[in-house]
C-alpha cells in the first residue's frame, strides 16, 4: 500500500519551499522502506528548486544526502532487514545490464541514472521524491549501510559531497607521494581535503580568501594557496600531480593547469558548465597534461567512502537545523554562509 507522508516541496522556480503531504509509492519486492533521520542540503537542491538548469517538474521534493532507519522490506530484499542504518544517495535506479552498470558505475548508466528526485521512475513513471521528507522508499541495490559508529550526521553529506570527491582521488590512484592540489572550500572542498590527506597525498588548498586559510589548515591542507596572488601561483608552477577542481561556476581552469607537473590531471568535479574562458591547448600538449571529470560514484564505491571515513574518522562539517528552515538555508548558502553543509534533522521536523 501507499505510504502517505510528510515532505517540503518545491511547487515553482520562484517560491520558497513549503509544507506538503504526498503518497510515496506502493513498495514493490526489491524495496527498502526507510524512515529518514537526516538529509543533507546539497547546492544542487538548490538548482534544482528553482528550475536553474531548465528541467525541473513541480511539485519537487528535495534531498539526496539520505540517512534512516529501515522500517519494512519487500520479499525480494536479502541485504538489509528492519532496524537496519542506511543511506540513499543521488541514484534510487539505472537500467542495470549496460557496461556501466555492470561494472558498478550506475552513475554512468547509458540509459541514464534515475536520480533521488525529479526523474520519472522506471516502473511507473511517477516522479521521484527525495529526502527532505519523513519516509522513503527505494530499490535494496540504491541503498547502503551506514557503518557501525560513524557519525550519521556528518555521514549524511558523505552520499554526495563525500563520494563526489572521493570517487575521482580512488579512480586516479591518489595516494603516498602524490601532491594534490584541491580548489574551493565549500561543501566539496573541505571534504576533498579531508580524503585525499587520508589517503595519503600531500594537500594544498588553493582558494581566493586569505580567511580560507586557518580553516583550510584546520581540515588538514598541509599547504594553502591564494590563487589571486600571481607571485603565490608562479611559486608552485609545475609542482602538482593532481587539481580536484570543486568550483561550481565559470572559472579560468589556466592557472591551475600550469600548476601541474609533467603528465599532471585536472579533475572537474563541480562545473556543469561549459569551460570559459577557454583552455589554451599548449597548456596540455606542452606537458601531456589532461582535463578529467568524474560524477559522483557508482554503489559499490559509495558504500566502500562510508567505511573508509569511518575507519579515518572522517565527516563532513554541519551545522543542523529543521525542515522550517530550508528556506533560510538556501539563503544562506547562496551566500556561502555555511561550514561546510546543512543537514536537516527529520526527526525533530516531522515528530511521531
Amino acid at each position: 500500500m501507499p505510504v502517505t507522508t510528510q515532505a517540503y516541496a518545491a511547487f515553482s522556480p520562484d517560491q520558497p519551499l513549503s509544507s506538503w503531504t504526498f503518497e510515496r509509492r506502493a513498495p514493490r519486492a526489491d524495496d527498502v522502506s526507510i524512515d529518514i533521520l537526516y538529509c543533507g542540503v546539497c547546492h544542487s537542491d538548490l538548482h534544482f528548486a528553482r528550475d536553474d538548469w531548465g528541467f525541473s517538474s513541480y511539485p519537487v521534493v528535495p534531498g539526496h544526502e539520505i540517512v534512516g532507519r529501515v522500517t519494512s522490506v519487500g520479499s525480494d530484499v536479502s541485504h538489509y532487514q528492519v532496524g537496519d542504518v542506511v543511506g540513499v544517495g543521488c541514484m534510487v535506479d539505472s537500467c542495470r545490464h549496460c557496461s556501466a552498470c555492470h561494472d558498478g558505475l550506475e552513475q554512468y548508466c547509458q540509459e541514464g541514472f534515475t536520480m533521488t528526485y525529479g526523474s520519472p521512475d522506471r516502473h511507473d513513471q511517477s516522479l521521484t521524491q527525495g529526502g527532505y521528507s519523513r519516509h522513503v522508499v527505494v530499490s535494496e541495490r540504491f541503498v547502503v549501510r551506514m557503518p557501525e559508529g560513524i557519525d550519521l550526521q556528518g555521514a549524511a553529506p558523505i552520499l554526495c559531497a563525500g563520494i563526489t570527491t572521493y570517487s575521482p582521488l580512488r579512480h586516479h590512484g591518489v595516494g603516498p607521494g602524490h601532491k594534490v592540489g584541491v580548489i574551493g572550500m565549500g561543501g566539496l572542498g573541505h571534504m576533498g581535503v579531508k580524503l585525499a590527506r587520508a589517503l595519503g597525498a600531500e594537500v594544498t588548498l588553493f582558494t581566493r580568501s586569505e580567511g580560507k586559510r586557518e580553516e583550510a589548515l584546520a581540515q588538514g591542507a598541509d599547504h594553502v594557496v591564494i590563487s589571486t596572488d600571481e607571485a603565490q601561483m608562479e611559486a608552485v608552477a609545475g609542482r602538482f600531480d593532481f587539481m580536484l577542481d570543486t568550483i561550481p561556476v565559470q572559472h579560468d581552469l589556466n592557472p591551475y593547469l600550469n600548476a601541474l607537473g609533467h603528465d599532471g590531471t585536472h579533475i572537474l568535479v563541480g562545473l556543469l558548465e561549459p569551460i570559459d574562458p577557454p583552455i589554451n591547448a599548449a597548456n596540455l600538449l606542452m606537458k601531456r597534461r589532461v582535463v578529467a571529470g568524474s560524477l559522483i560514484g557508482g554503489m559499490a564505491e559509495t558504500q566502500e567512502v562510508l567505511e573508509f571515513c569511518a575507519k579515518h574518522d572522517i565527516a563532513c562539517d554541519v551545522e543542523m537545523i529543521k525542515i522550517d528552515q530550508i528556506n533560510e538555508a538556501f539563503e544562506r548558502m547562496e551566500k556561502g554562509d555555511v561550514k561546510y553543509r546543512f543537514v536537516i534533522d527529520m526527526q525533530a521536523s516531522f515528530p511521531a
